[in-house]
């Protein structure tokens, strides 16, 4: 289940109540109806397998492990193109430069989402979905190299980590063999040559996108959804130029605060709140860019 954005989720949808197990790679599916796609998965007996390369790295260091010796999950970020550009330039970049990742090939939407930091909020939410973990045991970490994909921390103060190159081979591969292993999917990790691995907070006054993830994430039920669509629909106005890159954040955020929160309880709620979102961040954009 790859396909971008919001139009993964009827597809990913029929296919779990087909009972097909599902090597998720689209996280906004999660981010817009967790509770229904893992309910429906779990009463078909559906496994959903991560594709994200920080989802797959948890799902293998939790393999045998139960959710009482799990302290926090540790999600890694590279920090995108602009992770050591002054903050006061930002408001200038343009599309080209945002969308020269400096570690992984990926689409124009989630590179720009990288950029923000909203990629990592989504997964934060994402993580919640599969893990069954709450918002303040997932902690993000910036980690430039992305050699580390992601860590466990268990309560007896030791940390499980899954290292290797930066390729999408890796993740892709481990999901479609599970429970086995391909051989030679991609070019074997050298940790005497991977050169210093480094670890900091992220600046959530630089990224408000992944503030505002976080705060969808516990306010809960519709407010994911909303969060999903609005961002959607202010990256592509970036992308065509008609907004700013620092208003990315700032569409999703007066998005969020005109929303009522619904439970979303079927797909056709989720899909009239994902439209209501996207229609009301057209609106923000339009003030914006006029």
């Amino acid at each position: 289940s790859a396909i971008v954005g919001s139009a993964c989720l009827l597809p990913t949808l029929a296919a779990v109540r087909a009972g097909k197990d599902i090597a998720l790679a689209t996280k906004e599916t999660l981010v817009m109806a967790g509770s229904l796609i893992m309910a429906e998965a779990s009463k078909r007996r559906v496994r959903v397998l991560p594709v994200d390369s920080e989802h797959s790295a948890v799902f293998q260091c939790l393999e045998g492990r139960r959710k009482d010796e799990i302290k926090r999950i540790i999600l890694t970020a590279s920090g995108g193109p602009f992770i050591d550009m002054e903050a006061s330039v930002l408001d200038g970049v343009t599309p080209e430069k945002a969308l020269k990742h400096p570690n992984w090939e990926m689409g124009r939407k989630v590179t720009i989402d990288s950029a923000t930091l909203m990629n990592k909020g989504l997964e934060v939410i994402e993580a919640h979905w599969l893990f069954g973990m709450p918002a303040e045991k997932i902690k993000v970490l910036l980690h430039p190299q992305s050699i580390v994909h992601s860590m466990v921390e268990f309560v007896d103060g030791s940390i499980i980590a899954q290292l290797s190159v930066p390729d999408m081979k890796g993740p892709i591969g481990y999901a479609l063999s599970y429970p086995g292993r391909f051989q030679n999917v991609m070019e074997p990790l050298d940790l005497s040559k991977a050169g210093e691995l480094t670890f900091r907070e992220p600046d959530r006054t630089r990224y408000p996108s992944l503030s505002l993830a976080y705060e969808a994430l516990r306010i809960g039920k519709t407010m994911p959804c909303v969060l999903n669509a609005a961002n959607e629909a202010a990256v592509e106005a970036f992308l065509n130029r008609k907004i700013a890159f620092t208003k990315i954040p700032a569409v999703v955020s007066d998005t969020i605060k005109q929303h009522s929160v619904s439970d979303g309880s079927t797909i056709e709620d989720i899909i009239d709140v994902s439209n209501w979102a996207t229609a009301k961040a057209g609106e923000i954009i339009d003030t914006l860019s006029n």
